[in-house]
């Protein structure tokens, strides 16, 4: 079908065809893994994720190697008999165009690593754990732009599976400006969803938002960027969470009804859980 640009300036369309404020095909799945206690995959684009979690068990003396982790925000009021939230992830050499191997040890993926850890310390009620451990496990299988959302969702994904209390679902997205720091152009436009060669061109940063909500959960920016187009982005980032937060609260609900017609759980079941927040 032909695009339509009647309403809509050619010119102003991105590289892939996309408008400013449009995100790439969503897909994805839960309970992909049988073993695990929670499994997830989430794809934007051509970024692609696989997550895993196992727990909450019972705290080990022995960490894995290369992961990162993190205890609840405020554990030290928990007496610190909250859960630690182990994460790791790995990068499939297949993931970028160069086949780069990445050791586990790499800076950036130390990194990404403790910026999940913290987040979803923020947003589990790990509380209901004491000395446990929630541990993810996140590959990359394909890279193309909006990696740390990609790795967020998922990991949202996974947990929301292993049936881990949390506040809402944990969201991000990325968002970035047409303009270049170096250009000083403070009418720049803001761009939702970036891809690898849009992120490698303009400044981004990346916003995870709590459910529906405008609430901001995490905020990354690694790039230098004017002031004045700050909001702009973050407020172009935030409504593409909340896109993100209606697909994957439809996938939940669809395995849900598939799992009832399967005989899985019986109609209206529901687990009572006193949570303190």
């Amino acid at each position: 079908m032909p695009l339509d640009t009647s309403t809509y300036n050619l010119a102003l369309l991105r590289i892939d065809g996309r408008r400013w404020n449009e995100l790439r095909q969503l897909r994805a799945q839960i309970r992909t893994q049988a073993a695990a206690d929670g499994s997830a995959y989430f794809e934007l684009g051509n970024t692609k994720v696989m997550c895993v979690v196992t727990g909450p068990s019972e705290d080990s003396k022995r960490r894995g190697q290369g992961a990162s982790s993190a205890s609840a925000a405020g554990g030290s009021a928990s007496g610190g008999n909250a859960a630690d939230i182990l994460v790791s992830v790995v990068v499939g050499g297949f993931s970028t165009v160069d086949r780069k191997k990445r050791a586990r040890s790499d800076k950036r993926i130390v990194e990404l690593q403790f910026t999940l850890a913290k987040s979803l310390a923020a947003v589990l009620h790990t509380h209901l754990f004491p000395r446990s451990t929630i541990s993810l496990s996140l590959h990359i299988l394909s890279q193309d732009g909006s990696l740390l959302a990609c790795l967020i969702n998922a990991a949202t994904l996974a947990l929301i599976d292993a049936g881990v209390p949390m506040t809402d679902y944990l969201v991000a997205c990325s968002a970035g400006s047409t303009s270049s720091y170096a250009a000083a152009d403070d009418s720049a436009d803001p761009l939702m969803d970036l891809n690898n060669q849009e992120e490698q061109e303009l400044p981004y940063l990346t916003v995870g938002t709590l459910g529906s909500t405008d609430k901001v959960a995490v905020l990354v920016c690694e790039s230098r960027v004017q002031v004045s187009r700050l909001e702009g982005m973050m407020v172009t980032a935030a409504d593409g969470c909340k896109n993100i937060r209606e697909y994957l609260d439809s996938v939940v609900k669809e395995k849900g009804r598939r799992m009832v017609e399967e005989g899985a759980i019986e109609k209206g079941v529901s687990m009572a859980m006193d949570i303190d927040v």
